[in-house]
């Protein structure tokens, strides 16, 4: 039975959950059980089901308010639990295209005016610092011994630290890093491609990040590695950056910006980027076909682990890059089905130290709110409803040095 609510609320709740009944019958990728309260049990789809056992009405209720907020909402809260969290996100994801065809408001929805506002500095440092300030000791808990904080690239038999020392390997190819170069690099977090570059391909390099713990952490590890010399950690906004650079990387830092600053930070590249010079951009994206539709409203994740961030388009990207810059794409890998690995690592390292993790003060809300965020994305990279594009880019008319 629905706990006592206002009759507006109960209607509500009540409508989504007839609204959940009806969709299973329109399943058409895999199978799916949904037991609810009461002893009810209702299938949809074909195959193997997973199995989804709600709790708590209140889920109805929060999908009723907003479908795309309450479905992690209410798993944050408790209200229901599964017992295949990727599997089932990932089911969503491949059916929702079929549940959203013909409906009313998902037509009004690609109507709705967007406003994109512009990330200020002060706004960004504290967007960061929400997110990379939780602190070093929970990132060492579920990241490999590099503490690279972005999508690893794998090959058979690999380990989280094999494969992401690949990925670090091929953003300093894909830059031609040799000695002598003065690389940049915009969101260095703890400083593993810093390191990389600068110990073993005889790199300058001048790392930035907005979060102190990052900072710190960076800056103990480069000392540690000896290479004090070579390696210069700030604590600075990319847009207040002087001097030139031979080479740029930023490592999945672009998403956090925002929409209206992408022909912004474009714009900064070409102006730190030598004559000659190479930017390598590992940045996580939208298909060109959703980005219109995403873009016009907050997600789940943009609302509790990313706040201010957007994934970007490679047509967003490419505009932005032309209205901003006299920058071109002259190399594009798609890497995207690398990250579901990752992020399964990752969860599985999370899991894998959850007394620690409560150990340092995050209580069950906030493992069931990670939970969430590590299975999400790692079914939306599966589903390919997501993506993460190695970019390269220089100017026409210039030969790299």
């Amino acid at each position: 039975m629905l706990r006592e609510l206002p009759a507006g609320r109960r209607v509500g709740a009540c409508l989504a959950e007839s609204a959940a009944i009806r969709a299973l019958g329109r399943i058409e990728h895999g199978a799916l059980e949904l037991r609810l309260p009461g002893g009810r049990v209702y299938r949809g789809g074909t195959g193997d089901p997973i199995v989804v056992t709600v709790t708590s009405n209140d889920v109805f209720r929060r999908l009723a308010r907003s479908p795309g907020l309450g479905f992690g909402e209410s798993y944050a809260a408790g209200d229901w639990h599964t017992d295949d969290l990727p599997g089932l996100i990932a089911l969503v994801v491949r059916n929702l295209e079929t549940w959203r065809a013909g409906s009313r408001l998902a037509r009004l929805d690609r109507h709705r005016p967007h406003l994109s506002p512009r990330q200020s500095l002060r706004k960004a440092w504290a967007n960061i610092q929400y997110h990379y300030d939780l602190g070093n000791d929970l990132y060492r808990l579920f990241l490999d011994e590099s503490m690279t904080y972005s999508c690893a690239l794998w090959e058979e038999g690999d380990t989280l630290e094999q494969a992401q020392d690949r990925k670090l390997r091929a953003i300093c190819e894909k830059l031609r890093l040799r000695p002598g170069d003065h690389v940049l690099e915009i969101g260095c977090g703890w400083g593993s491609f810093a390191l990389k570059a600068a110990g073993e391909y005889g790199a300058r390099v001048t790392g930035v990040t907005l979060s102190q713990q990052q900072l710190e952490l960076a800056r103990e590890r480069v000392a540690a590695a000896g290479l004090a010399d070579r390696v210069e950690i700030r604590l600075q906004d990319y847009r207040t950056l002087e001097g030139q650079f031979s080479k740029i990387a930023s490592i999945e830092m672009l998403e956090a910006i925002g929409y209206a600053q992408y022909p912004t930070f474009f714009a900064a590249c070409d102006r730190l980027l030598a004559p000659g010079g190479l930017a390598a951009i590992q940045v996580i994206g939208m298909p060109d076909q959703r980005f219109e539709r995403y873009r016009r409203k907050e997600d789940w994740i943009q609302r509790y682990i990313f706040p201010g961030s957007l994934l970007p388009s490679l047509e967003a990207l490419q505009t932005a890059m032309s209205r901003g810059s006299g920058l071109m794409v002259v190399g594009l890998e798609e890497i995207g089905p690398h990250y579901a690995d990752t992020l399964r690592a990752w969860r599985e390292r999370f899991f894998a130290s959850l007394p620690d993790v409560r150990a340092l003060g995050f209580d069950d809300r906030f493992v069931r709110i990670w939970d969430f965020y590590l299975a999400s994305c790692e079914a939306l990279f599966r589903a390919r409803a997501i993506r993460d594009m190695q970019l390269v880019l220089g100017r026409p008319f210039e030969k790299p040095a």
